[in-house]
C-alpha cells in the first residue's frame, strides 16, 4: 500500500521537518493519520511524534509558517497542539510508558520510535514515517496550487501493520493481556475500530477484551462515553454493540441493555429477543440520519421492556407500559453515562414516550382526534418519531412487515390531512392564561389551569373550532361553571 501526500499534507510535514533540522531532533508522523492515508480515509488529524522536546519543537514549527499559529501546550504531559490549513498537528516526544495494576495513569519517561511505536494500541495504528522536507514553492498553505507536486514516503512498520490494514484486522501489537492491562480504554478503542472500518479483531485479542473486561470499571465514564457514541455514528453500530455484548464489556458499561438479551417462553409462546430487535431498528434508523440523539432514542426505544415483561395465560407476553417506564429511565441512564442532561436527553426521552402512538394507529380507524393529539404531542419532532417508528417495524414475517408499511402510509398521509387543516403542530390554545387571568380578574391560580386544559381538549378533540372566537366562547363558560365572573 503506498502513501501518498497531497500538497496541503506535504507543507506542513516540511515545515515540521525544517523546524525539526534546524533544533537537531528527529521528527515523525505516527498513527492514525498514516492509517487513514493508507485506506483512503479522510483524516485532518497529524500526530508528530518528536525524539526531543515536542514543545519546542511546536513552536518552532510556528515560527516557520506565515500565519504564526497559536501553539497551545501542556507542559505536564509534555504535548502540544497548532492548527494549519484546517489540519489539527499534534506534538509529544517518543516515550515508553509502565503501569500501576490499579491505574491507567502510567509512569512516563523518554523513548525510542521504537518504544512509541510498541505502546502503541493497534498495529494498524503503529505506522509511521519520519518526516521530512519536500518540495514546494509555496511561501504558505493557502498559495499552493492543485497541479502542486505530490509526495511519496516511506512506511516504518515493526508490526506488519500495512498487512492487517490491507486484511482488515484489528491486533494489538503486544500480548493483548499487556495492551489492554495498561489502558482498558484500548478494548473500547478496538470495539469502536473495528465497527467504523468493518474490520475483524483478531482472534487473540478479542479474547484479551473478554479476559480483561472488568478492568474498564478504573476509566472515567466520559472517555467510555465518547467511545460508546463513536460506535453510535458508525454506519452499522450493531457490529460494535454485539461485540460489547459477547466479550462481557456491555455488562460493564451498559447492563440495561444486557437486561433486553434473550427470549422466554411459558405455554409455547416466546417474544422476540429484544437486544437484538433494538440493534436491529438501531441500523435501520442509521440509514436515514446521522443524528446522534436520534439514534439514541432508537437504541433506548424498548430499554423498559424487561421492567414491564408479564405472561398472561390465554395471551402471551406483554410489555404494557413500556414506554412511559423507559421514558423515565431515560434522564438516569444520561446521568449515569455522563451524557448531556439537557434538550437533546428530553428530545430522547419524548422520543421514547411516544414511539408507540403512530404504530398503535395503524391498528385501529383512525379518528381525527387521535391525528391532533400525535401531532400536538409530537411538535416539531414528528419526522423523527416517524423516522423511528419506521425503522421499529421488524418481523421475520414479511408479508406482516409489508402491511404494517401500509398502515403506516397511511398514518402519514392522515397526518399530512389533519396538519394542512388545523394547523396543531407546535400550536399553542389562542386563548392565553393571561387573558383568562384578566377577564376574570384573578392571580395565577388552580381556575386559570383548569380552563386552559378545558380549551385545549375541546380542540383538540374537535369539539370547537380552533379559532380565537370559539376558544373564547368556551371560557366564558367554562369561567360560569366555576363560579367566575367576568371582570368589567
Amino acid at each position: 500500500m503506498p502513501l501518498t501526500l497531497d500538497q496541503h499534507e506535504s507543507f506542513i510535514i516540511s515545515k515540521v521537518a525544517e523546524a525539526a533540522d534546524q533544533l537537531g531532533v528527529k521528527a515523525f508522523v505516527v498513527g492514525g493519520f498514516v492509517r487513514d492515508k493508507l485506506i483512503g480515509r479522510v483524516c485532518k488529524d497529524i500526530d508528530i511524534v518528536c525524539l526531543g522536546d515536542a514543545i519546542a519543537l511546536a513552536n518552532h514549527v510556528s515560527t516557520l509558517l506565515h500565519t504564526k499559529p497559536k501553539v497551545s501546550w501542556f507542559k505536564t504531559f509534555g504535548t502540544a497542539h497548532l492548527c494549519v490549513g484546517g489540519y489539527d498537528v499534534e506534538f509529544v516526544g517518543a516515550r515508553k510508558e509502565s503501569y500501576l495494576q490499579h491505574s491507567r495513569n502510567p509512569i512516563v519517561e523518554p523513548g525510542s520510535l521504537q518504544d512509541d511505536q510498541e505502546r502503541r494500541d493497534f498495529t494498524i495504528n503503529a505506522l509511521a514515517f519520519e518526516a521530512k522536507q519536500y518540495e514546494t514553492n509555496a511561501e504558505s498553505i493557502d498559495s499552493l496550487r492543485p497541479n502542486d507536486s505530490l509526495s511519496h514516503v516511506d512506511i516504518i512498520d515493526p508490526f506488519n501493520g500495512i498487512e492487517d490494514l490491507h486484511n482488515g484486522i484489528i491486533k494489538t501489537p503486544l500480548a493483548p493481556e499487556k495492551t489492554f492491562s495498561d489502558d482498558p480504554l484500548r478494548m473500547l478503542r478496538a470495539i469502536r475500530f473495528a465497527t467504523q472500518l468493518n474490520f475483524i479483531i483478531e482472534s487473540n485479542t478479542l479474547l484479551g477484551i473478554a479476559d480483561a473486561a472488568h478492568r474498564i470499571a478504573i476509566i472515567s465514564q466520559e472517555r467510555i462515553t465518547d467511545e460508546l457514541n463513536k460506535i453510535m455514528m458508525a454506519p452499522t453500530p450493531s457490529v460494535g454493540l454485539d461485540l460489547l455484548y459477547k466479550t462481557g464489556l456491555l455488562k460493564e458499561i451498559f447492563p440495561q441493555l444486557v437486561d433486553l438479551v434473550g427470549a422466554e417462553y411459558v405455554e409455547g409462546k416466546g417474544h422476540k429477543d429484544n437486544f437484538y430487535h433494538t440493534l436491529q431498528v438501531l441500523d435501520g434508523i442509521c440509514l436515514n440520519t446521522q443524528n446522534l440523539w436520534l439514534r439514541w432514542a432508537a437504541l433506548l426505544h424498548d430499554i423498559a421492556k424487561p421492567a414491564t415483561k408479564r405472561f398472561e395465560h390465554g395471551v402471551g407476553w406483554t410489555f404494557h407500559g413500556h414506554e412511559v417506564v423507559g421514558g423515565r429511565m431515560v434522564p438516569k441512564i444520561f446521568t449515569k453515562l455522563k451524557l448531556p442532561m439537557n434538550e437533546n436527553m428530553r428530545y430522547v426521552r419524548k422520543l421514547v414516550e411516544l414511539h408507540l402512538r403512530p404504530i398503535s394507529l395503524t391498528k385501529e380507524n383512525i379518528t381525527d382526534s387521535a391525528i391532533r393529539r400525535l401531532l400536538f404531542d409530537a411538535g416539531e419532532d414528528l419526522e423523527d418519531l416517524m423516522t423511528l417508528c419506521d425503522a421499529d417495524i421488524t418481523s421475520k414475517n414479511e408479508a406482516k412487515v409489508k402491511r404494517y408499511r401500509a398502515n403506516f402510509e397511511m398514518v402519514r398521509e392522515r397526518l399530512k390531512e389533519v396538519e394542512e387543516k388545523d394547523k396543531i403542530r407546535n400550536w399553542q390554545p389562542p386563548v392565553t392564561g393571561e387573558l383568562i387571568m384578566e377577564t376574570f380578574n384573578l392571580l395565577p391560580c388552580k381556575e386559570v389551569g383548569v380552563i386552559k386544559v378545558a380549551i385545549r381538549e375541546a380542540i383538540l378533540d374537535g369539539v370547537i373550532q380552533n379559532s380565537y372566537e370559539a376558544a373564547f366562547e368556551l371560557m366564558i363558560k367554562k369561567g360560569a361553571e366555576l363560579g367566575l365572573k367576568k371582570s368589567n
